[in-house]
């Protein structure tokens, strides 16, 4: 498969992190029936991730290892920003449902791309938002297996535009993970971002 560009790759894993000593956590898994489905060039995926699987055949099992370079980058200080709480109001009124500690949240920046958030903190004076990826700075091992591998159709490339014009949460797959896309859109932050959609996705 010297063709890396519009592919159909479906595969089922495992992600784990892995701490200083070394130790494993299992941070996401794909459902029996709900493996992880995406169209390679369109940088859906991580890059370390889609070059590890795009030339393995259904079947194939996989196990390999990123490092944060490879990954959602090292963990930086500047994506912590406090916002004012006028950015998450409703019709006057703060968005309590969807704005609590440890929510996900999509927000816009100025250029309208959309981006994943975590609110660390909803205070009387501001919101404070992390726009660092939840695995930033940790080292990944992804286990799994191979379920297709093929030329796209024109449908499914078609459909992947879609996705990221905007029409859907731009991961390019059935599932986005819990704790993934669309959970609520705001706009107006300005900053340097991580996309985020699901761990194995950019």
């Amino acid at each position: 498969m010297d063709n890396q560009q519009n592919k159909y790759i479906s595969v089922s894993y495992q992600l784990y992190s892995i701490d200083d000593d070394g130790k494993k956590h299992l941070e996401e898994q794909t459902q029996q029936g709900r493996p992880f489905q995406f169209i390679s060039g369109f940088g859906v995926s991580l890059d370390g991730f889609e070059q590890q699987v795009v030339n393995l055949e259904p079947g194939e099992k996989f196990d390999f290892t990123l490092q944060p370079a490879e990954a959602f980058g090292e963990y930086d200080e500047q994506g912590v920003h406090k916002l004012n709480r006028e950015m998450f109001t409703i019709n006057g009124h703060f968005d309590h449902e969807n704005i609590y500690e440890g929510a996900i949240i999509t927000l816009m920046d100025a250029d309208e791309k959309r981006f994943m958030a975590r609110v660390e903190k909803v205070e009387e004076d501001g919101v404070t938002i992390d726009t660092n990826h939840p695995l930033a700075g940790n080292t990944l091992q992804f286990t799994g297996i191979v379920l297709e591998n093929r030329m796209a159709t024109n449908e499914e490339i078609q459909h992947m535009l879609n996705h990221l014009s905007g029409e859907g949460c731009g991961c390019g797959c059935d599932d986005c993970g819990e704790g993934g896309c669309g959970h609520h859109d705001h706009e107006g932050c300005e900053h340097h971002h991580h996309d985020g959609c699901g761990h194995c996705h950019h």
